[in-house]
């Protein structure tokens, strides 16, 4: 993960390491997502989760293609999809769930109204 918070500092393309962590971030910054931040929950105890990845979209056409992005990258590099897709209707909050992965796709309004990594404060968080 530095190696790729490091590229992304650099402004260098990023290579896909196999990770599916890595490969949602890399999606979300190909295609300009804002504000990426990765939460690692898997040193908190009683969560069901390994990783949130929170991202803000400009609008609702942007936040709709960084999860068609999101979706068609882990589906080409890691072969996998995610078992549950919900928001896409109204497009302020869209949450894609990869079982021990949850991804968050905001516009800033909804963003700042949930704030929910300030709900995860103690645990590791990385931002890109």
């Amino acid at each position: 993960m530095r190696k790729l918070k490091e590229q992304v500092k650099n402004q260098e393309s990023i290579q896909v390491s196999g990770k599916l962590e890595e490969i949602i971030i890399q999606a979300l910054l190909e295609k300009n997502g804002q504000e990426i931040i990765l939460i690692n929950l898997k040193e908190v105890n009683h969560v069901l989760f390994d990783y949130f990845i929170i991202c803000t979209g400009t609008s609702k056409p942007h936040i709709e293609t960084l999860t068609d992005f999101v979706i068609e990258s882990t589906k080409k590099n890691a072969k996998i999809r995610p078992t549950y897709v919900e928001g896409q209707n109204n497009g302020e909050w869209i949450l894609l769930d990869y079982f021990n992965i949850i991804v968050h796709l905001f516009q800033p309004e909804a963003r700042d109204f949930y704030d929910i990594e300030k709900l995860w404060n103690d645990a590791d968080i990385q931002h890109f």
